[in-house]
């Protein structure tokens, strides 16, 4: 009996909390992130959300989408409207895609670049994939990953990972809070490797990833 009441009472403070966190909006920018991978970005972005101590209210992730780059821009813009219609629109929408080996990726780029509101609307890519974000965490590179027979791009990435985080998995939990304090390397990493990018007209590889992350980082600063 005293342990049903424990877990009653746990249960009741969690109500309590979301009650209190959870359903107001605070007073800082509404962004929604829409994830391509249903369990990998989603949990990363979850877990920075839960660090940095945002509101619910003021971030929704999903990764409910589908699995391909237009399928997260429909889903965004669906999203989008449906908040609009409700009177509570979203002030940033990122939509958060690689290119790996989806042939809609560079139409899915263009469709969000026309998009409007035009300062609403974000593309987050990552070539090849999310998990060059991740890999930007132990080491610099401007390696270009192209698929080859039997081994795509993004698994290519995900083998180089590896020998950093050998227990990495699509899906993984604690990744963020794994690489927390490689984070600031990261993004140095990143920002080099876009400068790069810029210069030589390639993007292979290239992540956006950091931007996001300084965002929700900075979420709550006052402007």
């Amino acid at each position: 009996m005293a342990r049903k009441k424990l877990v009653f009472n746990r249960e009741a403070k969690g109500l309590a909390k979301y009650k209190r966190k959870g359903v107001t909006r605070e007073p800082y920018l509404k962004v929604l992130i829409v994830c391509e991978g249903s369990k990998t970005e989603p949990n990363y972005f979850e877990e920075i959300r839960e660090y940095y101590e945002l509101n619910t209210a003021n971030v929704e992730i999903t990764g409910e989408c589908g699995s391909n780059p237009m399928s997260v821009v429909s889903c965004a813009r669906e999203l989008y409207k449906k908040h609009k219609d409700m009177q509570v629109p979203f002030d940033r929408v990122y939509c958060v895609i690689d290119r790996d080996a989806h042939t809609d990726y560079r139409s899915a780029k263009e469709t969000v670049r026309q998009l409007t509101p035009h300062n609403v609307y974000k593309v987050i890519d990552s070539v090849p994939s999310f998990e060059f974000w991740l890999l930007l965490h132990h080491e610099y590179t401007t390696q270009a990953f192209e698929p080859l027979k039997g081994n795509s791009a993004g698994n290519q990435v995900l083998e180089r990972l590896k020998v950093h985080m050998p227990n990495y998995g699509k899906g993984s939990k604690g990744v963020f809070a794994e690489l927390i304090d490689l984070l600031p390397s990261a993004i140095t990493h990143a920002e080099r490797l876009e400068n790069a990018a810029e210069a030589s007209g390639s993007d292979n590889p290239l992540t956006l990833v950091h931007h996001l992350v300084v965002a929700l980082q900075t979420l709550k600063d006052p402007k």
